[in-house]
């Protein structure tokens, strides 16, 4: 089944009174001429949850006919005048369901409810073409008239007209603001609603308290604040993850975990269950796979790269290949499979009961840069412990230090995600140790990288062994990672020495 085909929506709505004039937009910018109008009736049926989970986030989902591009479309919020819009034709049968392909995109918001019929609109809508003096066509000029109807406890009937200004793909962004400068004197106001459907249905939609960290704020604020976020970013990348977007599995694990650290870093502060953090663990690490073998191969990739010819004997490459091919493949599915699953969508749901009805406790009503500060240096003080722990490991067993220095990198992991927190508060203050803490991350993040990297290469060149292939190649490779590891193990002794204390106010 084909994927929904994407494309970027460049536009700003405007309103403009039953009698106004569309205005002429020839000489703004480099339009030099306003061609049309074209008319055409559109017909759209807007879904959502019965709770309008995507209108909440600035989604939207909608069955169009008629018009140049009749089909289903998911706009996706980009930035504040940009969405992505994923289309898919319309269907035969059962026209008003919506396509699995669409409704799995969205899972991360609807959690596994289902979508409905919210909102009903008619538009009347009047087509002008903006062309510059080569007759290339920058921009389009909508005078939409519509009439709509929305759902709900009482049926809500509105009628209104508005204005829209939407980009060419190869149009310059600057030509927006050259329009805005045009429209607005014309008797045009820009539009208080992102889309027809949420000025249609803006009264219905339930609204979550928002979250403003004002100058002294409380430490339940801060934490509640850095919480959203992360949720926010957890379920962008699920869509991201869903369309195999570059990097979208390593910022969702990213997000997972963020999320995982701060209830246990601030769980003074905020009071959820043990389970939920466990199950945070859980989703990191069906993510992790997928992101572990990306990351394998283009290193190992790298470094056959970097060995002379005459040492890159038998079929090293086209086994790399074909194993990670596999590996990857097989880690993208697992990861599809977990987002898939009843206990992601029970994880989604716990996430969100929390976040909109959160378990503060009294501490969170003290100011937050006292209270936050000790969480921090809590966290700072189990680095600290880590660290110690490494000191004489390999005395025992060279696997020890492996194991010690992968545990301080995640305390070390742990502290930064709790200085990225109390930023709003404590940012200036922690800035230099923060920076210090996530150079030590990442220099352990690539020694662990080489511990998993040579235990894989001693598989595969087992494998090569046993099955008649030269192996030379493998070993060969296993003691570069063997040298690099100690490398790292020389700058993290280097970098820890640097490191400066927490501040203490």
């Amino acid at each position: 089944m084909a994927a929904p085909v994407s494309q970027l929506e460049r536009e700003r709505k405007y309103e403009l009174g039953a009698g106004g004039q569309v205005p002429i937009l020839a000489g703004a910018g480099a339009v030099a001429r306003q061609e049309g109008p074209v008319e055409q009736l559109l017909d759209a049926t807007y879904f959502d949850t019965t709770d309008y989970r995507l209108a909440r986030a600035g989604i939207t989902l909608r069955r169009r006919t008629g018009g140049d591009d009749a089909g289903w479309h998911l706009k996706l919020p980009v930035s504040s005048d940009t969405r992505e819009e994923l289309h898919v034709p319309l269907r035969r049968n059962n026209p008003s369901k919506v396509p699995g392909r669409l409704a799995r995109l969205v899972t991360a918001y609807t959690a596994g409810s289902r979508l409905v019929p919210i909102a009903h609109l008619k538009t009347d809508r009047f087509s002008y073409r903006l062309a510059d003096a080569d007759g290339r066509v920058l921009a389009t000029l909508t005078d939409d008239h519509v009439t709509g109807e929305a759902g709900g406890a009482v049926a809500h009937i509105d009628s209104w007209r508005e204005l829209e200004v939407e980009l060419e793909a190869d149009a310059e962004p600057r030509l927006l603001d050259d329009l805005d400068r045009a429209l607005v004197p014309s008797g045009a106001s820009a539009s208080k609603y992102p889309s027809k459907m949420r000025r249609l249905v803006g009264e219905l939609v339930p609204k979550r308290k928002p979250v403003k960290v004002g100058k002294n704020p409380d430490a339940g604020t801060v934490v509640l604040a850095y919480l959203r976020e992360q949720f926010d970013h957890l379920r962008r990348n699920d869509i991201g993850v869903r369309r195999d977007a570059d990097d979208a599995v390593h910022q969702m694990r990213v997000a997972s975990r963020r999320l995982r650290g701060a209830f246990r870093t601030f769980k003074k502060i905020i009071d959820v269950p043990e389970s939920l953090a466990a199950e945070l663990k859980w989703l990191a690490g069906e993510l992790g796979p997928a992101r572990d073998t990306e990351v394998m191969a283009a290193t190992l990739n790298k470094q056959l790269d970097g060995l002379p010819p005459e040492f890159v004997l038998g079929r090293v490459r086209q086994l790399l290949v074909r194993h990670f091919s596999r590996e990857g493949e097989e880690a993208r599915t697992r990861a599809v499979e977990a987002l898939n699953s009843k206990r992601y969508l029970a994880l989604l749901s716990s996430l969100d009961d929390v976040l909109d009805a959160p378990p503060l406790t009294k501490r969170a009503r003290r100011p937050a840069r006292k209270e936050l500060r000790k969480a921090v240096r809590k966290a700072g003080c189990k680095l600290a412990r880590a660290e110690a722990a490494t000191h004489g490991a390999s005395d025992r067993d060279p696997s020890d230090l492996d194991v010690a220095l992968h545990e301080t990198r995640k305390k070390a992991k742990r502290a930064r995600y709790a200085a990225d927190a109390v930023k709003p508060v404590l940012g200036k203050k922690l800035g230099k140790w923060r920076k210090k803490v996530k150079a030590v991350q990442g220099t352990l993040g690539e020694h662990q990288d080489t511990v998993v990297t040579r235990e894989t290469l001693y598989r595969l060149g087992i494998g090569a062994f046993r099955d008649g292939d030269n192996s030379f190649t493998y070993g060969l490779l296993h003691g570069c990672n063997t040298e690099l590891a100690h490398e790292k193990q020389r700058e993290f002794r280097a970098q820890w020495a640097k490191l400066p204390a927490l501040p203490k106010s």
